[in-house]
């Protein structure tokens, strides 16, 4: 069935791949954190061409998330609100999971290029963001040998106080604490931080000034939005029957593009950005591209255009 979908699915042509982070991804188009949460679609989405896959948000500890329902679809906009809550297995069972994928895929390298994993980490509901740091560092410790790269979040806006751990002092603890770690290890790996579409331009100065003093390699930008303001009339009154949760999707994608914008400014073009936020078709990532992403991902889109989004977007 892999080759399958890989016949159907997969880009052709050459010159797709890129080197960044130290890392040789297959293309540029990779699946945002969120979908495939607890590692158990790795083969599929490897086989639908992806160049990378974020798995994750993944906790120290399983919890349930939120209550359902959780996610809503907002069709006439092509919008999606969630409010999943970190739902995972926990660390231990899907790093097991990543571990047989890794196993697996050293035996297909030589053969297409082999897909990029991300690791997305978050705190488990019940910490209080005092604590954070230790989960973060948790979730780092098991799963640095089965990612390629890591994501700090600290931007969903479904974890209660969690996006008050993207203000400058909070931040940079978690931050500063990791890359320790990091640089402590023979092969450190890649940590990127994921940011909020809804920071502030002083806030967006103050994580510039962290990728410098913490030396990040580089910045997701970005999650889903609390603002609705980009909605149609027809989804806003939707909207407000559904209730809280991160919007993405179609209206998403002015707002990511200017925070993508803002952040290379910051940053000098210094800083990798993995761009997210409403990519559905192959303008959509040529204007990620243009205006200095490094990579693309994709979520929503992948939702609503379906199995052959990585095709679509790197079509000659």
């Amino acid at each position: 069935m892999r080759n399958v979908l890989r016949k159907w699915f997969s880009p052709a042509g050459d010159n797709l791949s890129i080197k960044l982070f130290g890392l040789h991804f297959r293309n540029s188009v990779g699946l945002g954190a969120g979908f495939d949460k607890n590692a158990a679609y790795l083969n599929e989405l490897e086989a639908l061409g992806f160049g990378f896959v974020e798995i994750g948000t993944v906790t120290p500890k399983s919890q349930a998330g939120n209550e359902k329902p959780r996610l809503f679809r907002l069709p006439h906009d092509k919008a999606l609100i969630n409010r999943m809550g970190f739902n995972n297995d926990g660390v231990e069972i899907i790093k097991e999971r990543l571990r047989q994928y890794i196993e697996r895929r050293g035996t297909r390298e030589k053969e297409q290029g082999y897909m990029v994993i991300g690791g997305n980490i978050g705190k488990n509901k019940t910490t209080p963001n005092e604590e954070a740091w230790k989960d973060y560092l948790i979730c780092f410790d098991e799963l640095f040998d089965v990612v390629d790269y890591f994501v700090v979040n600290v931007s969903s806006p479904n974890t209660p106080g969690l996006r008050a751990l993207q203000e400058k002092d909070a931040l940079l603890e978690i931050l500063q604490k990791l890359q320790d770690n990091n640089q402590s290890r023979k092969n450190p790996k890649p940590l990127l931080l994921k940011i909020a579409p809804d920071l502030t331009k002083e806030q967006l100065k103050d994580i510039a000034d962290i990728c410098r003093e913490v030396k990040l390699d580089g910045l997701v930008s970005s999650n889903t939005t609390i603002d609705r303001s980009a909605l149609s009339e027809i989804s806003k009154k939707e909207s407000n029957l559904i209730g809280a949760g991160g919007l993405s999707g179609v209206p998403l994608k002015k707002r990511s593009d200017e925070v993508l914008i803002e952040m290379i400014h910051l940053t000098k073009g210094e800083v990798p950005i993995i761009a997210s936020g409403g990519v559905f078709s192959k303008k959509d990532y040529q204007d990620k591209m243009n205006a200095g992403a490094s990579l693309v991902q994709v979520w929503t889109g992948f939702i609503y255009e379906g199995p052959g989004i990585v095709k679509k977007l790197l079509a000659p």
